[in-house]
């Protein structure tokens, strides 16, 4: 008897892991099965008004706040999550400046940065953001289901996400299918 008291343990868990294992097959096989990441799952609905930032002022955190559907001032916009440590940041700059080159108000949204970094970031690779909010403790992030950094999203002039890419844009194709998600009619 004792002999199988002592084996017990080993039995459930044996039984708890093959219980486990199972559940994650039948996930994984059926998406319906279980909760799944939709990266565009703000697609169609309004930009989070709740989070309200500081702007960047001369590598500081100024005094003035705004959420991210007032800084598109009843514009269209692409609102670009990005921070000065990220290496894919980097390589979708020259695409931002684009943009701006092309006169689209892009709003940049400082995810978990130090605001001299930051500015130091736009010294160097030059600035294509028409305001850049400050987000140290990635609370915009948050709302906006960033899974990292960067993130693009083409919001309409009434505040409406049409659009958006996980990721740097990297090509012409990327940035076409923002602009193109801005320009097109309201539905």
């Amino acid at each position: 008897m004792k002999r199988w008291l002592a084996l017990l343990p080993i039995v459930v868990l044996v039984a708890l892991a093959a219980f486990l294992m199972t559940q994650m097959d039948r996930m994984a096989g059926d998406p319906a099965a279980g909760p799944t990441y939709r990266p565009d799952a703000l697609v169609g609905q309004p930009i989070p008004e709740t989070t309200v930032l500081p702007i960047l002022v001369d590598g500081k955190a100024g005094s003035d706040l705004l959420d991210l559907k007032t800084a598109g001032v009843g514009k269209p916009m692409i609102v670009n999550v990005f921070a000065s440590w990220c290496a894919p940041c980097r390589l979708e700059h020259p695409q931002l400046m684009k943009l701006k080159e092309q006169g689209v108000a892009v709003v940049g949204v400082a995810y978990k940065d130090d605001p001299v970094a930051t500015d130091a970031f736009l010294q160097e690779l030059g600035d294509p953001y028409r305001l850049v909010l400050v987000d140290r403790e990635g609370r915009a992030g948050l709302d906006l289901g960033v899974s990292g950094v960067p993130e693009s999203f083409a919001v309409d002039a009434f505040g409406t996400i049409v659009a958006k890419s996980s990721g740097p844009v990297l090509t012409d194709a990327d940035l076409k299918t923002l602009t193109d998600a801005l320009n097109a009619p309201a539905r």
